[in-house]
């Protein structure tokens, strides 16, 4: 779920919102008594949207995203001494942080 939430949803929402209002659009248009997009210049398109600008919108909310993650969450620097994993008696023992 991280995955998605910080790289693919930041990343594909521009885009899918700019589609869902080309559709949008073209409903609107058709409804008006408009043609199918023949050229008359008022019907939007995706070759003639700012598709490119969605994704570059995408990538800065995916890199946004991914700073506010790495300097909101974690543990501070001091909070303890890492320990490695070890075998134990046989077993293996994660490794984790043992707390001051």
């Amino acid at each position: 779920m991280r995955i998605f939430l910080t790289y693919i949803l930041p990343l594909a929402l521009p885009t899918l919102v700019y589609i869902a209002w080309v559709g949008y659009a073209r409903k609107k248009h058709m409804a008006r008594g408009g043609d199918d997009g023949g050229g008359d210049g008022d019907l939007p398109g995706l070759r003639r949207g700012p598709l490119f600008w969605s994704l570059v919108a995408g990538f800065v909310l995916m890199l946004g995203g991914l700073a506010t993650l790495a300097l909101m969450t974690g543990a501070p620097p001091d909070s303890g001494e890492y320990q490695s994993p070890r075998l134990q008696d046989g077993k293996i023992v994660p490794p984790y942080f043992k707390k001051d």
